[in-house]
């Protein structure tokens, strides 16, 4: 058995139960970028324009430290931290996250442009360099190898993972623009970013954070800084049943 079995299940039954702690942190950041923006563009300047993409990128990347910060917290079955002592404790993180995912999309984008398989593999492989930061403590660079080691051997089960994440996601989308096509189009593009951002952005959290459990737990590797390591796969502290002891990468596992 795959660790990831049922790892969509668990993330939208946590989504379900701490739904109005997630959406209040994705939507209070997401609210304040939209009216942030939205004023410095009414300047009518570059430098307004420029600031508000500064903002915005800042933004995004506290965020995405936030939920997975957010997701962490839960865990244990109960909200210990507020929105804002979970955004306190994301702030040092903004800048490794911001560093390691401006990097990774520039790789991504690379490999997608040779023949898109290329990018495919590093968008699988990198998947957990946030919660390796965010959780594990791992500087942005070294994200980046301990991702891959994290995800290898389970490269397909991740990969079939996000694949049907992306199509619940495309679901959604088509669902909100449908209700929201009878508005005006500056303000049905407003509500849809905020409404789409604020559901989407902590599922999404939800389900790499929990990857990123799971698998440091099936290769008995420690998830959370200064933590002991977790037991490996099928082991104490381990899920699932016992896996292979050197698993291979792309085509040892189906989509979990």
């Amino acid at each position: 058995m795959s660790p990831l079995s049922g790892v969509l299940g668990e993330a939208w039954g946590l989504y379900r139960r701490y739904a109005s702690h997630f959406l209040v942190i994705s939507f209070v950041i997401y609210l304040v970028v939209a009216i942030v923006t939205a004023l410095l563009s009414l300047t009518g300047a570059w430098v307004g324009e420029l600031l508000g993409l500064l903002f915005s990128l800042f933004a995004m990347f506290l965020l995405q430290a936030a939920l997975v910060k957010a997701v962490q917290d839960v865990r244990d079955g109960r909200v210990d931290m507020d929105l804002r002592e979970t955004v306190s404790a994301a702030l040092p993180y903004v800048g490794p996250v911001a560093i390691a995912a401006i990097l990774a999309s520039i790789g991504i984008a690379i490999g997608l442009a040779l023949i898109i398989v290329p990018g495919l593999v590093l968008l699988t492989f990198w998947s957990l360099i946030e919660p390796h930061i965010v959780i594990g403590g791992s500087g942005a660079l070294e994200s980046f190898g301990r991702s891959w080691r994290t995800v290898r051997g389970y490269a397909w089960n991740v990969f079939g993972t996000f694949v049907l994440v992306f199509l619940i996601l495309i679901a959604g989308e088509i669902v909100i623009s449908a209700i929201l096509l009878a508005l005006p189009s500056a303000w049905r593009n407003f509500i849809s970013s905020v409404v789409t951002g604020t559901l989407v952005a902590p599922f999404l959290a939800i389900v790499v954070t929990l990857m990123y459990y799971r698998l440091t737990a099936a290769h008995g590797e420690t998830a959370e800084a200064g933590a002991p390591a977790a037991g490996g796969y099928g082991q104490p502290g381990g899920y699932g049943q016992p896996g292979p002891a050197d698993p291979g990468d792309y085509g040892q596992h189906g989509p979990g």
